[in-house]
């Protein structure tokens, strides 16, 4: 071999030695910065705002193979509208039945990855009412910076959004006053696990 096919043939094995080393790594919601929110019109007038304030969950990204998973967990009596009488409604069997589905949970099937390392969407299945659909969640933005200023640990995180039919789940009250299609915007932040 001449001196350029060895050095050739040592940035070869360099390169493939260090995507060898490359592997998943997990991060956890941090609950601080991550929210759940909804918007339904009412009426076809006011558009009604809510959120969840409570998710667990967790994600894993292996950016060199451009796969990944996410799941998140969100205790339904944890809705927020800031009008509690309608939170309690939102809770009641009329409409998320928060006594005997006390939680919401979405599991990727697929993590889809734009430009490299950037998340663009999430295919999985989110659960409601005991129900589970498939959903798509497209990224409007994606981050990850390499030391959280708090945290001091790696971070990743953005928006997801995606708009749902709750009719699908058997979500049915109210649908001659507010609209079938309802938007959700995950909104995460996820600090590396140590």
């Amino acid at each position: 071999m001449t001196k350029i096919q060895l050095s050739l043939f040592a940035a070869l094995s360099a390169l493939c030695a260090t995507a060898a080393l490359a592997e998943p790594v997990n991060y956890l919601i941090e609950p601080t910065h991550t929210s759940a929110n909804f918007e339904i019109r009412h009426l076809g007038m006011s558009t009604i705002r809510g959120r969840f304030d409570k998710e667990e969950g967790s994600i894993t990204l292996d950016k060199a193979a451009s796969t990944g998973k996410v799941t998140l967990s969100i205790p339904v009596n944890s809705i927020n509208t800031g009008v509690p009488a309608f939170d309690k409604h939102l809770q009641s069997a009329d409409l998320f039945n928060a006594e005997k589905f006390p939680a919401i949970a979405f599991e990727s099937e697929r993590v889809n990855f734009a430009d490299g390392e950037r998340v663009g969407s999430v295919d999985g299945k989110l659960t409601l009412l005991g129900q589970t659909q498939p959903v798509r969640f497209v990224a409007t933005h994606f981050h990850c910076i390499p030391t959280h200023p708090q945290l001091k640990r790696e971070a990743c995180g953005g928006t997801f959004e995606a708009t749902i039919d709750r009719t699908q789940w058997g979500m049915n009250y109210g649908t001659l006053v507010s609209s079938k299609d309802v938007k959700v915007v995950f909104q995460i932040e996820a600090i590396r696990a140590q």
